[in-house]
């Protein structure tokens, strides 16, 4: 499916009145407009004239919420039509953004003219989207019927409701859920766009989520955990505002997690194995992205859930923003927790193992120092026996 943007009406009006009157006056761009298939290519057209002679002619585009922004030289052909095809297959954009345009002319008597900026939504124009929305959220899908669109929505809005029991926000502009039907779907969208991921996945400066959920007897529990999670990834975003990329990976997702609507029951016996066998790793390593092994993963997201609601029942909502608070100002992970919380996130670390999963902490630590005690007693003794055998030696004599 190929898809038309008309965008006569999205235009938004840049250097207006900086334009020298001169070639403002000369210059006419006309039948604007953008064709493209998802995942394929964008069609550009424009229709440029100008009573000056033009000796360059460019397309600037971008996403709008980023800064990679693509300056392409263009020709006209006899009649001012110019057109040009950008190849997605090559050089991807992310799916649902939004994509500003404009045409950039220089004339020969050295003036430059700059056009009116166009936009439209790149949107996954490969299904039939359907779309219903109540509050502050809008549920698009694809697969199943009006029971299933309205269970995604009630979800959707019991998970608002459940995040801003943990922060207290209001959503703004409303959240865009995308829920395709399965997650062969979401993933080929999302490689599409330059990402590979599973089952859920956030664009939180775009309001919009995407999580594959297939209408069936299961489809309860996949919504209850995939929406609020995604969801909250969103509303955290709008609360620290671009800050959002200085929090720890084990807040975001601890938070995400503890607002998911049905807590998912193997995350704890995920912590209990890594208990037993000692594989358990530091939050302090949590910071950074997670594992890209997907066990290892799977239990760094077990942790971060863990660890974040046993922060919020020890120190409340006011003890989360004030992690947020330190960690959206730049401070890195150990200060910023002992900052907000009084106490060194090693410390936090100790104290989670031992109260939440009943961890002997002086067990551990003689686990973890007996190769050093077995190397300082050979050391020790490997003199020691010298001794001896010298002085058994001397007796002999």
């Amino acid at each position: 499916m190929r898809r038309l943007v008309y965008l006569l009406v999205m235009a938004v009006f840049l250097f207006g009145y900086a334009r020298p009157a001169q070639a403002q006056e000369a210059v006419r761009v006309t039948d604007v407009g953008v064709q493209y298939g998802f995942g394929e290519q964008i069609t550009f057209r424009a229709r440029i004239q100008s009573s000056i002679p033009i000796t360059d002619i460019s397309l600037v585009f971008r996403d709008e919420r980023e800064e990679n922004t693509r300056v392409i030289p263009l020709q006209a052909n006899a009649d001012g039509e110019v057109v040009y095809r950008y190849d997605l297959t090559g050089s991807v954009l992310r799916p649902f953004a939004t994509i500003l345009f404009w045409f950039q002319v220089s004339l020969q008597d050295g003036q430059t003219y700059t056009d009116t900026r166009y936009r439209f939504q790149y949107a996954d124009d490969r299904f039939p989207w359907q779309m219903r929305e109540a509050d502050d959220v809008r549920v698009h899908w694809y697969d199943g019927d009006e029971a299933f669109a309205q269970a995604a929505l009630d979800t959707a809005r019991s998970g608002l409701q459940a995040f801003q029991s943990l922060i207290p926000i209001e959503a703004g502009a409303p959240v865009d859920v995308f829920i395709y039907a399965s997650p062969a779907d979401l993933q080929n969208t999302l490689y599409l766009g330059g990402q590979s991921w599973v089952a859920g996945h956030a664009s939180p400066d775009l309001g919009v989520v995407m999580v594959s959920i297939a209408p069936s007897s299961q489809q309860s529990i996949a919504m209850r955990q995939q929406i609020p999670h995604e969801l909250a990834h969103v509303l955290l975003y709008r609360y620290v505002g671009e800050s959002y990329d200085r929090l720890p990976t084990w807040l975001q997702e601890g938070i995400a997690s503890i607002s998911e609507l049905y807590p998912n029951p193997d995350y704890r016996r995920a912590l209990d194995i890594a208990l037993e066998n000692g594989t358990l790793m530091p939050i302090a390593d949590l910071c950074d992205p997670f594992p890209r092994d997907a066990s290892r993963a799977f239990l760094a997201y077990a942790e971060a859930a863990s660890f974040t609601r046993y922060l919020h029942d020890t120190y409340g909502t006011s003890g989360l923003d004030a992690l947020l608070d330190a960690y959206a100002d730049g401070l890195a992970c150990e200060p910023g927790a002992a900052r907000a919380l009084g106490v060194s996130l090693t410390q936090l670390d100790y104290r989670w193992r031992e109260v939440v999963l009943g961890e002997n902490l002086f067990g551990a630590a003689a686990r973890n120092l007996l190769p050093y005690l077995i190397i300082f007693g050979l050391v020790l003794f490997a003199p020691l026996w010298g001794a001896v055998a010298v002085m058994r030696g001397r007796k002999k004599k």
